[in-house]
């Protein structure tokens, strides 16, 4: 495949997980003379044209995936993101064949745009092991997914290309716990969030697969738990938001076709910055997945910048009329 062939853009479909499916399809480049295994993978389109965290931790894991033995699969990761991603561009990715034991391979990721690296990423994989187990308990009283409103309910009625992204192109069903942060802050300031969500449509019955489209998923609300805290809502004037970081623990098998409950905590933020930890469950209550990231939160505090934000809000809020 020439980097012509694998550059093509991630298109939105009328079937969100299908999208998925094709970005997690990497490329693998023909002729490339390096240390590392070299792939290309698409770009997903985006209202704001920068790559979506999930989208590039999803991919760098596949490519990692794609030189070990496929009875390892991935079980930890840690990834720092470097630089946004140009969501109307491919990104390579270079693997570092790092150790391979008897039991665990390491391997180190860099996801390129421009010959610039925008991720770097190590994830260790393990062969099937038998050990020691215990795990948390699920919360109790949580509705039911099926009670509760999706995104297309709390959006789809805006005429807003973020809100039609959201609503429409995402390959995952969210459905939130406590009141959703989309466009207003509402119920108690808590650093606590939490999250059901599974794919549209069936995912195939690889387990490597599920378990990167986990991490894609993983990064779409965990920041909440923060911006809940403090009474910010996603359109909070000036707020500006972003992951600086990603790690990630699969301890059992998942299968994210399926519903799965994210709850998630903030335990710190200062210095604009915040730490957010997510645990996931699935249905049957089984702990198969922790995650944690901190992120950046600046919220404006001179007037200048509060005035400019207010200012866009209300421009957004108009464009997000109804339709």
């Amino acid at each position: 495949m020439t980097e012509a062939d694998a550059g093509l853009q991630a298109l939105p479909t009328n079937e969100p997980t299908n999208s998925l499916l094709e970005l997690l399809d990497l490329g693998e480049l023909e002729g490339a003379r390096t240390d590392e295994d070299i792939f290309m993978g698409p770009s997903q389109r985006q209202p704001h044209q920068r790559v979506f965290g999930g989208q590039v931790l999803a991919q760098s894991l596949v490519a990692g995936m794609r030189t070990v033995d496929e009875d390892r699969t991935v079980h930890s990761m840690h990834g720092y993101f470097l630089r946004p991603g140009d969501a109307n561009k491919p990104i390579t990715f270079g693997v570092q064949r790092l150790r391979d034991g008897r039991s665990f391979s390491a391997r180190r990721v860099h996801a390129y745009q421009d010959g610039t690296p925008i991720l770097s990423m190590i994830a260790s994989f393990q062969a099937g092991d038998d050990g020691i187990e215990h795990q948390s308990e699920m919360p109790a009283g949580i509705p039911d997914p099926e009670t509760l409103p999706s995104t297309a309910d709390l959006l789809g009625k805006f005429d807003h290309p973020v809100a039609r992204h959201w609503s429409y192109e995402r390959p995952f069903d969210i459905r939130h716990v406590d009141p959703a942060l989309y466009v207003a802050a509402t119920g108690k300031k808590e650093a606590r969030n939490a999250v059901w969500m599974k794919t549209f449509s069936p995912m195939p019955d690889n387990a490597n697969t599920h378990r990167a489209a986990l991490a894609y998923a993983s990064d779409y609300t965990l920041l909440e738990s923060i911006l809940r805290k403090h009474g910010l809502s996603w359109i909070t004037p000036g707020m500006s938001v972003a992951s600086l970081d990603h790690a990630m623990w699969w301890h059992r098998p998942v299968r994210v076709d399926e519903w799965l409950l994210y709850v998630q905590e903030s335990p710190s933020a200062q210095g604009a910055r915040g730490l957010a930890t997510g645990k996931i469950f699935n249905r049957e209550g089984l702990h198969v997945a922790s995650v944690a990231q901190e992120g950046m939160v600046r919220v404006p505090t001179d007037i200048k910048s509060k005035v400019a934000g207010a200012v866009q809000t209300k421009i957004l809020q108009h464009q997000m009329r109804k339709a």
